[in-house]
């Protein structure tokens, strides 16, 4: 993830309260929270591919260890 430059403490906390809560939230300002500045007014769609491209990372990251973070939750 640190190559997409999220801010760190705000990334910690989204994915800490993933795991608890059992879901990956997509929907909302929580994803926008922990990404670094980016002009929602700049031409090229650059905040909404670098959105969807932290989502999928997200979502990888999520799937790959919840079941071993939360084995009671399978």
């Amino acid at each position: 993830m640190s190559l997409e430059k999220l801010k760190p403490v705000e990334a910690k906390k989204f994915v800490e309260n993933s795991f608890r809560d059992g879901v990956l939230k997509t929907l909302g300002t929580d994803i926008d929270k922990i990404l670094p500045p980016i002009s929602r007014f700049s031409g090229g769609g650059n905040r909404k591919k670098k959105k969807q491209s932290v989502i999928e990372k997200l979502k990888a990251f999520f799937e790959k260890y919840f079941d071993i973070i939360n084995p009671s939750k399978i």
